[in-house]
């Protein structure tokens, strides 16, 4: 399928300071987009990014029909543009997709629009270390009507924003006692919007304590550690490194997966299985608690310098050569394409 593209008249890169970049608040050139009519995806095009157009009845403003997808791309030395594991993204996507009733999206589409849409914008992307494009896709309802039912009409657009690091200084987090992020049987597995809505009024509540984000616990008894803030958390006890399974309620992170398969090849010890709060507050008590740290796309991995819990606070101990540093440079370096990536997770585009 061809993609049109219609170029921007000027440019706003020469406006752009790329030696200050707030995560997420400055965007490209452009945007791909393509819809979702008569049954099918269609008329894929680059256009210059700005507003767009809805009708005040399209279901994504009734219903929530809207899932997103995190990714990055980055410029190693030699000025090639290179992704990290683009196409787990587009399969989450899909999954997302279907869990809310939205047609999946054909991969080999996504990924010709994506490689077309970092062609046009090839400059936008940030050689300063630290800095990356932020790219996200996102799908949602056009079709319009108040009827409670899937609509008939859809729409992905992909957009990106050249970005530096997301969290800045230290991390606290408070452990969640009343408010669950999601539920059995739920979307928690799905990138659905919604999720992050619900997210932010207990978030909020820990931040107007002083914490910086919150640490889910799960919906029923609040006894296990799930996720932290928007990302999977990882916890080491001694030597051992220990995150969730993944659930109806925790999502199936790609720098989670990329975590694991680097301590697997590096003799790291983990384990993945259910952790209770007790647990891992025993061992602050006891000194045991060597790391906490959150993992996702856009902090990569973000080290949590304490927790709170009942109105207890506890602080973590700074160590060197820590999992999250060893982890977090490892993954950089086959990010950047500085090291060797055995899996072949680096996509050139």
């Amino acid at each position: 399928m061809d993609i049109k593209i219609q170029p921007i008249k000027e440019s706003k890169i020469s406006q752009v300071d790329f030696n200050d970049l707030k995560f997420g608040s400055v965007f490209s050139d452009h945007m791909f987009v393509c819809d979702y009519v008569d049954g099918k995806w269609q008329n894929p095009s680059i256009v210059p990014y700005g507003p767009i157009t809805l009708d005040p009845s399209a279901k994504i403003f009734h219903y929530g029909q809207s899932i997103f997808e995190g990714m990055k791309a980055y410029k190693d030395t030699e000025g090639n543009t290179l992704l990290f594991r683009p196409l787990d993204n587009c399969k989450r996507l899909n999954i997302s997709a279907k869990r809310m009733v939205i047609p999946e999206i054909p991969e080999d589409l996504f990924m010709k629009g994506l490689k077309e849409l970092l062609k046009v914008d090839n400059a936008w992307i940030p050689t300063n270390e630290g800095s990356s494009l932020y790219i996200r896709p996102f799908m949602f309802a056009t079709g319009e009507g108040f009827h409670a039912s899937p609509a008939d009409e859809y729409k992905l657009i992909i957009c990106t924003a050249p970005s530096g690091a997301y969290f800045s200084g230290k991390v606290t987090v408070l452990i969640e006692e009343k408010y669950a992020r999601s539920a059995n049987g739920g979307v928690g597995f799905a990138k659905a919007g919604g999720n992050y809505a619900a997210q932010f009024y207990p978030t909020q509540l820990a931040i107007d304590k002083g914490y910086n984000q919150v640490v889910w616990t799960d919906d029923n008894t609040h006894e296990y550690i799930e996720e932290a803030g928007a990302m999977n958390v990882f916890i080491r006890i001694n030597d051992t490194l220990i995150t969730s399974p993944t659930s109806d309620r925790i999502l199936d992170g790609i720098t989670r997966k990329s975590i694991l398969q680097l301590a697997e090849d590096n003799k790291i010890p983990f384990e993945v299985r259910k952790i209770t709060v007790k647990e891992v507050v025993e061992a602050a008590k006891s000194g045991e608690l060597k790391e906490m740290f959150g993992a996702g796309t856009a902090a990569v991995i973000s080290p949590i310098a304490g927790f709170g819990y009942k109105e207890t606070d506890y602080d973590l101990p700074e160590i060197e050569n820590s999992y999250a540093s060893i982890f977090k440079q490892k993954l950089l370096n086959i990010q950047y394409n500085r090291g060797e990536d055995i899996h072949n997770w680096s996509v050139k585009v």
